[in-house]
């Protein structure tokens, strides 16, 4: 069954075995080359050996014979490859950034991976390869912006480390990760939330909530609607902005955010007052936006447009998110309803493993409770006049 050199050369479409794994496949276009398949492991693999006629018969039975050797030895010729192949940390980090961009839900993720290393990791680390860095690499990309934007440092540093661990899956790295924290970057750089406090979305105090929310009750437009309905729900901006009607039970009051667009990836069930039900308008379709674009169909509204409308109202201090805190703030220290009620109508996870394993219930009807209560607090008598009435 081995080949011989007129075969080679005259070999029609398809794949011409000459032994022991070492094949040549011709494809339609007449162009021909080796392969030299072969299981490690128990996992098959092909292993190029290069284009004929640049690679001759017996270049490819002796290319193939190294190869074996190393698989003999224990090794594996494709993993031996890469490791001979230099890669930088920039090429592996941008490989890894398109590997993972399907997975991430939010397409700003690769944008903040990519604007970040540019920033402060390659004009470092960027043409370093990745199989030479070490700790004292690391942390000289780390030292200058460890003590002035400590959130953005340990965002950095765990972007650093995951390309290391990317780099030793694909077999070109070995060793320890340089840029891990526990037992190892803990022990020379202070932490984090030490150097500075970290910083909050600034809110509104509960105090004011009243005031504010009679002032937003004049104001017309999705964008208010879309606000006071945020307030209401101490619901995430992004989670406002992407809700379908197909979410929503009407004649239940309950609106269910599924768990691809939850920040903890798990479904949220949201009670609905009265009144945060009255911002929703008429019943559209299943697929239809609630708070779409005013000006592009199909669109939801921009993550600044109830930005834009708190600085309108002259409220320049505040954040849209910050009114969570606003929220968290007025049932901790105004009402008596128990933290696990307040934390998971926030979506808060239980940090706790041994709470979380025995948390089973989303407590959904304390939940309303409290929700009802906070629309009451918040909900001026003249809320809803601008709002078009429900169908």
């Amino acid at each position: 069954m081995k080949l011989s050199a007129r075969k080679v050369e005259t070999a029609g479409t398809g794949r011409h075995g000459d032994g022991r794994g070492l094949f040549l496949y011709v494809k339609p276009t007449g162009a021909r080359s080796w392969v030299l398949r072969y299981q490690v492991q128990g996992r098959r693999h092909d292993l190029g050996l290069g284009a004929y006629p640049d690679v001759t018969l017996a270049m490819a039975r002796d290319k193939a014979t190294e190869a074996r050797r190393l698989i003999l030895a224990g090794d594996d010729p494709i993993a031996k490859r890469r490791q001979s192949q230099p890669k930088t940390f920039k090429d592996a980090a941008l490989e890894l950034i398109e590997n993972k961009r399907s997975g991430w839900k939010n397409a700003k993720h690769a944008a903040q991976w990519t604007s970040t290393l540019e920033a402060y990791v390659f004009p470092s680390l960027g043409t370093m390869q990745v199989t030479k860095i070490a700790t004292a690499d690391v942390i000289g990309a780390l030292k200058p912006i460890w003590s002035q934007k400590p959130e953005t440092a340990n965002r950095v540093r765990q972007r650093i480390e995951a390309v290391l661990d990317y780099a030793s899956a694909l077999g070109i790295r070995e060793g320890d990760n340089p840029a891990r924290w526990r037992g190892h970057l803990d022990n020379l750089l202070p932490k984090p939330t030490k150097v500075r406090a970290v910083k909050h979305h600034p809110a509104l105090p509960h105090a004011d909530i009243a005031d504010f929310m009679n002032a937003l009750s004049s104001r017309s437009g999705v964008s208010a609607r879309a606000l006071t309905f945020t307030i209401l729900t101490a619901a995430r901006s992004g989670e406002t902005r992407g809700m379908t009607w197909a979410e929503v039970d009407l004649a239940n009051g309950v609106w269910t955010i599924p768990a691809q667009r939850m920040k903890a990836a798990k479904e949220h069930r949201v009670p609905l007052a009265p009144a945060a039900i009255a911002q929703l308008g008429p019943r559209g379709r299943d697929t239809d936006l609630i708070f779409g674009s005013e000006t592009k169909a199909g669109k939801p509204i921009s993550d600044m447009s109830m930005t834009a409308l708190l600085r309108r109202m002259d409220y320049n201090d505040i954040t849209v998110h910050g009114f969570r805190s606003t929220f968290r703030d007025w049932a901790g220290e105004t009402t008596s309803f128990p933290r696990e009620v307040i934390e998971a109508a926030l979506a808060h996870g239980i940090k706790d493993k041994a709470e979380a394993a025995y948390a089973r219930s989303d407590l959904f009807e304390k939940r309303r409770d409290l929700m009802a209560t906070w629309a009451q607090v918040t909900t001026p008598e003249t809320l809803g006049e601008n709002v078009i009435a429900l169908s």
